[in-house]
């Protein structure tokens, strides 16, 4: 049977991108219920709780505790090599079509100390992949959630309300609100307006009225570009596109469960920081001072 473009956007849901796990184990009611808590679904668990139902998006989640991670993606950032140019930001909008309003890395800048003549140091800031992630707990519908095999924090189109929460809850600011704002290009209905976004592998066409418009939006570390087990190749080109385009090569991206990846080893070697660290988040991005 063809699948018409809306019925495969509604099943190819974040949970079914390359590397996640398509059939979870069957769970019975109270399983489902503890786990969803435990996921910080808090909400959904009472509705099920109360007699409502459960989407197979939920099943997948609340499932998805049994699947042993096999990565924990994450990313070092060389402060001494940023040099605030910014192409990163240009390539992760062109590689996720974003659109105005939306950044799923910005760079910022900083002077350190008062001394005179003090140079500014540029962060590149995308979302930082959280192990406690704040914007999962307070969710209630259950639409953001940390994958388990690789530790990457998504969100489902389909079921955010786009109520804004996890916007608040988010202390780095990595979160974004898809007010349906387009550029030209795409108002013109160019030939570059009918190239769907790649995010999540689910090829949506921007139109009005349809996800993403109305939903939050956030980094995704490029994970459509994951194969089937999950994992990048950067020789491919199948490297998230901030860390692949980055002229001063500030940006390191791997696998911090890989004791001999790149990033595994400069935290080894260098002095790094991770901000807020206070708030208990554990980010999976460090900055290398």
């Amino acid at each position: 049977m063809t699948m018409t473009p809306e019925l495969r956007s509604a099943e190819k849901l974040p949970s079914d991108t390359p590397g996640a796990e398509r059939h979870p184990a069957a769970v019975d009611r109270r399983q489902m219920l503890d786990r969803l808590l435990k996921l910080g679904a808090g909400s959904l668990a009472l509705a099920l709780a109360a007699g409502g139902s459960v989407s197979p998006i939920a099943s997948a989640l609340a499932a998805s505790g049994d699947k042993k991670a096999t990565h924990r993606y994450g990313m070092v950032i060389d402060t001494r090599r940023c040099v605030g140019c910014k192409a990163c930001m240009v390539a992760c909008k062109a590689e996720n079509k974003t659109p105005p309003g939306v950044s799923y890395t910005v760079v910022l800048d900083t002077v350190l100390s008062k001394r005179e003549n003090d140079q500014p140091t540029f962060l590149s800031k995308p979302c930082f992949h959280c192990e406690n992630p704040p914007c999962v707990s307070v969710c209630p519908v259950g639409a953001t959630f940390k994958r388990s095999q690789d530790g990457i924090v998504v969100i489902d189109y389909d079921r955010c309300i786009g109520c804004r929460y996890c916007v608040t809850a988010c202390p780095y600011g990595s979160r974004y609100f898809d007010f349906g704002e387009n550029y030209p290009a795409i108002e013109d209905k160019t030939a570059y307006a009918s190239v769907p976004s790649p995010e999540y592998g689910q090829f949506r066409e921007r139109e009005d009225g349809k996800s993403p418009i109305g939903n939050v939006r956030k980094c995704t570390f490029c994970l459509h570009l994951q194969d089937d087990q999950g994992n990048y190749d950067r020789a491919a080109g199948r490297w998230p596109a901030c860390a692949k385009t980055c002229t001063g090569k500030a940006i390191h991206f791997g696998d911090f469960n890989d004791p001999e990846s790149e990033v595994s080893r400069l935290l080894e070697e260098r002095q790094a920081i991770r901000l807020k660290e206070e708030l208990g988040t554990e980010p999976n991005v460090y900055y290398l001072v």
